[in-house]
């Protein structure tokens, strides 16, 4: 469990990420943010992870097609740039954010999928839930249930976007939807498989800890706020 996958990464000391606890942010100037921080970043660029909440918010992958947009009322519906379908995200979902230097760390995307599906499936393993990956279809499921999703965006080697993981959320909304283009995709959360829900800050820190030791980092330490571009 706490062996790191072997993904070559370079052994120097920039080995290490930024974390940054933001709270509940709009999906737009998280976004916005991302985008600057890419644009701006070089290769000596330390790697973040952003851990924060959304309000209620339907987002559209590039590859998103109008067919899995159902009935969203008036949750708004935000046209993103990350990969994959159409999602959902709000209050009691952890969103998980990761900008990573791609090459520094010797990872391409399988692998960046693979290892973002194998922090999750720890982390609720730790919970006493037992998770999966499902072939053609990115995220984590319990049983038939997707408890995760995920979507990156890749520029110039760099990642942003990222995951997201149900942790104690009205799920009602994903009846507006096809869940990440499937008709009919049961949608679970931490609340619903277990009596007692843990906190956002506690499955945070869980997320943190597999983080190091999936990708390889050796170190991680805290900022405040979103990161201010020079």
């Amino acid at each position: 469990m706490g062996q790191a996958l072997p993904f070559s990464a370079p052994n120097d000391d920039r080995q290490h990420f930024v974390v940054r606890h933001l709270g509940m942010v709009t999906y737009e100037k998280t976004w916005r943010a991302m985008r600057q921080f890419t644009l701006h970043r070089h290769q000596h660029t330390v790697d973040e992870l952003w851990l924060l909440q959304h309000p209620q918010t339907y987002t559209l992958g590039r590859s998103g097609v109008r067919r899995h947009i159902l009935n969203v009322g008036d949750i708004p519906l935000v046209h993103s740039d990350r990969g994959g379908q159409i999602t959902y995200h709000g209050p009691g979902q952890l969103v998980v954010y990761l900008l990573m230097n791609l090459r520094r760390q010797g990872v391409d995307i399988r692998r960046l999928i693979f290892a973002t599906e194998e922090v999750i499936i720890r982390m609720l393993s730790d919970y006493g839930i037992s998770a999966r990956r499902k072939k053609g279809a990115p995220g984590v499921y319990v049983g038939a249930e997707k408890i995760a999703a995920l979507g990156y965006r890749i520029s110039r080697g760099y990642s942003y976007h990222g995951s997201c993981i149900n942790i104690d959320m009205d799920l009602a909304p994903y009846a507006g939807i096809n869940p990440c283009g499937h008709a009919h995709l049961p949608i679970t959360s931490i609340a619903a498989l277990k009596d007692a829900a843990p906190s956002i800050a506690d499955v945070g820190g869980k997320v943190i800890t597999y983080t190091r030791h999936c990708f390889g980092y050796k170190m991680w330490q805290q900022e405040q706020g979103l990161p201010k571009i020079q």
